[in-house]
């Protein structure tokens, strides 16, 4: 079974109710699921996140779930990035100063607008990395992979270590590259462009995976996975929807916060939704092939289930009342962006790192979950019993 979570900052924490409300099902029936249901992990963006710390437990998959939702429950704006004066003024400096003098006083270092270094240590204390290769080792977990983007090539490379049968692949877009993973390797999946600053791996710098990785489920598949089990976080949005907000909204003025929605909507939301079309698409096709043609193909193409789960609400709009729990100095950043108490939701809701919205997130992940515990059930019972 493979596990794809991708991401989007604080959204993410929706993945942790998902998780929670999967145990509770599991538990409610009786389920017996082993120590994880998942041996192959796969985690684009804040996804990458939730994916290391569950590959990097031994503890009963209720237990994990529960330590993931404390960690999203507990989580602060400051122990993801400094929200201080000091730091957002100097950044600010940094921006004001080469855009003013360009390249007359040096180079430009301007590539992010936060300091994100309590990630670093946050990361630290809660990925066990020797109880991963421990796992990896005993053949517990298949494999474990992270997606980030080459900003030298722009090339989406899946940075994975595992099981020895796991091949590298290379397709025109994408590569998988087999490496032993640190919390670089997380930093760089998770750097949301102009918000995080770009991580260094060997010789080049990366950035958050969503921005060029179109086909999320790939890793696991690439990792053996023969059910894959995938977490959203865009909301699903009716073709009547769509038609009716395309021909009511108006806009009286547009900022850096619109344009910046519409981009991190399209990196983090867009990408799952047309890799499980394509995805059914093949598991269609296939259906409609004798076996023994399917043998022959060169791709070795299978057939493989997928089950994919979605927020039922909005997650910007969950997020409109978080501007004014926002650090002081974080919002004034934001207000110059265009951000406000009514406006902006969608790009708060990647950065409102605060237990009044994580929490939020929490509970619908785990009422979405119950919500569809019969199909839940039937698609891991089915796969105990492949």
């Amino acid at each position: 079974m493979g596990l794809v979570l991708t991401g989007g900052g604080a959204r993410a924490a929706y993945q942790a109710g998902v998780i929670q409300g999967v145990s509770d099902i599991f538990q409610a029936n009786r389920f017996d699921c082993g120590q994880a249901p998942f041996q192959a992990l796969s985690g684009v963006s804040a996804g990458a996140i939730n994916s290391m710390f569950l590959a990097g437990t031994d503890e009963s998959f209720e237990t994990a779930a529960c330590r993931l939702v404390g960690l999203w429950e507990n989580i602060t704006v400051n122990q993801v990035f400094r929200t201080d004066m000091k730091t957002v003024s100097r950044i600010g400096s940094r921006w004001l100063r080469d855009l003013t003098f360009g390249g007359l006083i040096g180079s430009t270092r301007s590539t992010h607008l936060l300091d994100t270094t309590p990630l670093r240590d946050f990361l630290h204390r809660f990925t066990d990395f020797p109880r991963l290769y421990q796992r990896i080792e005993a053949g517990r977990i298949q494999g474990v992979a992270l997606s980030a983007t080459n900003y030298r090539t722009g090339t989406a490379i899946t940075f994975y270590d595992g099981s020895p049968k796991i091949q590298p692949w290379a397709r025109s877009a994408r590569l998988g590259i087999r490496q032993k993973l640190t919390v670089d390797h997380i930093l760089a999946s998770s750097a949301i462009p102009g918000f995080f600053p770009p991580v260094r791996l060997g010789q080049t710098f990366y950035g958050d995976g969503g921005l060029r990785l179109s086909t999320p489920c790939s890793p696991v598949i690439h990792m053996g996975a023969d059910r894959v089990f995938a977490v959203g976080i865009r909301h699903f949005r009716s073709e009547d929807t769509t038609e009716r907000i395309n021909r009511d909204l108006s806009m009286e003025h547009i900022s850096i916060a619109h344009v910046g929605e519409v981009v991190l909507n399209s990196i983090f939301a867009d990408s799952l939704d047309s890799d499980i079309e394509r995805l059914e698409r093949i598991n269609q096709t296939l259906d409609l092939m004798p076996e023994e043609i399917r043998a022959k193909h060169p791709r070795q193409l299978r057939k493989i289930p997928i089950l994919a789960m979605r927020p039922s609400k909005d997650l910007g709009t969950l997020a409109s009342e978080q501007f004014q729990e926002l650090p002081r100095f974080f919002r004034y950043m934001l207000r110059g962006l265009g951000v406000s108490e009514r406006e902006g939701w969608d790009l708060i809701s990647y950065l409102a790192f605060m237990p009044s919205y994580t929490k939020t997130l929490i509970r619908l992940g785990r009422e979405d979950a119950q919500s569809r515990e019969k199909e839940i059930l039937k698609f891991f019972t089915d796969a105990s019993s492949a």
